[in-house]
């Protein structure tokens, strides 16, 4: 039997389905994210809004991906094997997913800080910005790499309407009866979960310079 690993050609095709898994999971994370942060906003602000906001999206993320992937292309009339489908379907179960965190996040920025900015003459936008924003990224951080964990394994469901990633690894390897494909696929999907991972918590850290003074501090 060929081996897949040593293939050219296979390193050539695990390499293209790998580069579209990385598209279908991150470009969804950053649009979510984006979504998620002015919904967010306003549920933290808007108190009857929190109830609508926040059931709506719980109902969102119920719909299992397989039957949301088929339904978009028959509201918006994209193909069905168009990535399109999968971009905007884990864009929606992104930012369902972080609604509430994000929410949750600024309410725990200290109210005295919110305050300060207030007194030193910070507008609402500028504050939420410079302010807010930054030091709401840990609690943050924490529901962004669910999220990324999610998308990445949700991305393997589109192979079985035929869309790429590493998903079309698992497919081909069953069909096929070919053991070494579906490890590699399952090996590449793991590692890549873990390695967004660690890109997140260390733009995490990077964003917030003062935990880790804090953190230096505590050491000495």
């Amino acid at each position: 039997m060929l081996d897949f690993a040593a293939s050219p050609s296979n390193r050539e095709l695990v390499l293209r389905q790998l580069a579209q898994h990385v598209y279908l999971a991150l470009l969804p994370l950053l649009l979510g994210v984006a979504l998620a942060l002015p919904l967010g906003r306003l549920v933290q602000q808007v108190r009857w809004v929190r109830g609508p906001v926040q059931g709506a999206a719980n109902v969102l993320y119920t719909i299992p991906s397989l039957a949301l992937f088929v339904i978009i292309p028959g509201i918006l009339g994209t193909p069905l094997l168009s990535s399109v489908n999968v971009v905007i379907a884990l864009t929606l179960y992104t930012a369902a997913l972080l609604v509430r965190p994000v929410a949750d996040a600024l309410r725990s920025v200290p109210e005295q800080v919110v305050a300060a900015a207030t007194a030193m003459g910070y507008p609402p936008g500028k504050r939420f910005v410079a302010v807010e924003l930054p030091l709401a990224v840990p609690v943050l951080t924490a529901a962004v790499r669910v999220a990324s964990v999610s998308n990445i394994s949700l991305v393997s469901v589109g192979a079985l309407v035929g869309i790429g990633g590493l998903g079309r690894l698992f497919t081909d390897g069953f069909q096929r009866d070919y053991p070494a494909q579906i490890v590699v696929g399952i090996v590449l999907t793991l590692l890549l979960a873990l390695l967004v991972d660690l890109l997140l918590v260390a733009v995490s850290r990077l964003l917030t310079p003062w935990a880790r003074a804090r953190g230096a501090a505590g050491v000495r």
